[in-house]
């Protein structure tokens, strides 16, 4: 069974897609590990980071996205032809053992999961409202995962920036959560936020939630920030976390990271020999050692 890992920060633009389609890539690349990318993000990054454009059109045309298990999941009474299976798409980035679960720019409808959570607490009874939406909450993302689960060592979960419904199931369904942060004062903050959240989240599903933060990684970021203040920024966050939740090892200012994008290829493949691919090596070993 694999173990379930979510990639997660209250703010966009910190490297959540980076980290996760490179670590993916290296777990299976470096350690011979079966890996599912899983995109709950509707800017449908980490999809672009390892499909052309072209084929995630393909896919989208023929429903052949995550957005129809979801609504699966919302509207079990539909029949459906399609199961979890149908919709992965294997070897992405030419890698045996790399699968993808692609996103989509429309993920659900706000509306049609109220609706359907307020007609069933209705049959049932509309005080109990909160325990439908919360028993919603909990099963789906679990509900879509489980069929696939066998297949692989890791399912990687990239989010979206923020936190949405989507990105509490995947909370609730995983053993593990990533937390890419840049050293600017923002992204701490982001930190910050999350960490309450999940301890929120922990409080109301105890004690069937048990999930670990893993550990922060520290992508750096080129412009008007300077080595010592990096390093400022990094030591105020090691002031409130262990120093085993703290990655050792960072993603230094690359260009090559950023270019890898243009050939929807992550940069370990694209350009191995750069600084930014030989530090995503060193986080998957140092991943490796803490799971």
């Amino acid at each position: 069974m694999a173990s379930v890992l979510t990639t997660i920060n209250m703010k966009g633009g910190v490297g959540k897609t980076t980290l996760t389609v490179n670590l993916a890539t290296c777990l299976v690349k470096n350690f011979a590990k079966r890996v599912l990318i899983v995109d709950l993000d509707s800017q449908i990054s980490a999809t672009l980071s390892v499909i052309s454009p072209h084929d995630f059109s393909r896919l989208r045309k023929g429903r052949r996205t995550i957005s129809y298990l979801i609504d699966k999941v919302i509207r079990p009474y539909i029949s459906r032809k399609y199961s979890t299976e149908d919709m992965i798409v294997e070897s992405v980035a030419e890698v045996a053992g790399l699968d993808l679960l692609p996103g989509d720019i429309e993920l659900y409808d706000e509306y049609t999961i109220a609706e359907t959570l307020y007609k069933k607490a209705t049959n049932e009874d509309i005080t109990k409202f909160s325990e439908v939406w919360e028993h919603f909450e909990s099963i789906l993302i679990k509900s879509i995962l489980m069929p696939v689960i066998d297949r692989y060592d890791f399912i990687l979960i990239d989010c979206a920036p923020g936190y949405n419904l989507l990105t509490r199931s995947a909370i609730v369904s995983s053993n593990f959560y990533l937390l890419p942060a840049r050293p600017e004062p923002l992204s701490l903050i982001g930190i910050q936020l999350l960490e309450r959240r999940i301890e929120k989240l922990k409080k109301q599903y105890d004690p069937a939630l048990d999930v670990n933060l893993l550990g922060i990684v520290f992508i750096l970021s080129g412009g008007m920030f300077s080595g010592r203040y990096y390093n400022q920024v990094i030591q105020r966050i090691e002031q409130d976390f262990a120093e085993n939740k703290i990655f050792k090892n960072r993603v230094p200012m690359d260009v090559n990271v950023a270019k890898a994008v243009d050939n929807f290829t992550p940069v370990v493949l694209n350009t191995p020999n750069s600084s930014g691919a030989k530090a995503f090596i060193k986080i998957a070993e140092e991943f490796m050692q803490k799971v």
